[in-house]
């Protein structure tokens, strides 16, 4: 897996479907967008697979609300709902994000600190949410700090540094 490329995987897009669930995931990317004044409501750091027949698949890594904390799932990012922004992929990379997952996964998610991120609320060290994780996982200090929006701007203007 250490030659696959790593991206930061950030959510851009409008989820499908009908029901209250789909609404209420619809309300919560809306809220997270305006709170945290950007374009993303949900990151993940992403390792492409070898393509298939079906297409181009990724190994996505974050903490998710929906998925009730830190997990690993396979799946597409579209490009109509997904941004990708190409991380270091060394063999560094690759161990840090497994050690990463390694101590952390089913960990639960931390609301309160995903809040905190627009209402100064504490954050729960044995918790994470998806930006959280992600800035853990290439490496950025006070991950805690930092939302999907805010984790775009600082990969992308480190990307144009190096």
């Amino acid at each position: 897996m250490s030659n696959r490329q790593i991206y930061l995987a950030l959510y851009k897009g409008r989820r499908d479907g009908t029901g209250w669930r789909v609404w209420a995931a619809r309300f919560t990317d809306g809220l997270t967008r305006v709170l945290t004044r950007g374009r993303y409501s949900h990151c993940e750091i992403a390792v492409s697979l070898p393509e298939t027949a079906t297409g181009q698949e990724y190994a996505c890594y974050s903490a998710s609300i929906r998925d009730k904390g830190v997990r690993m799932k396979t799946m597409p990012l579209p490009e109509d709902k997904w941004d990708l922004i190409p991380l270091p992929s060394t063999p560094e990379a690759h161990e840090r994000l497994q050690r990463l997952w390694g101590a952390t996964e089913g960990q639960g998610y931390d609301l309160t600190g995903a809040l905190g991120i627009a209402f100064s609320l504490p954050q729960n060290r044995r918790l994470w949410f998806c930006s959280e994780w992600c800035a853990h996982a290439v490496g950025l200090p006070a991950g805690w700090r930092w939302s999907p929006n805010d984790l775009a701007a600082i990969v992308s203007a480190l990307k144009r540094q190096a």
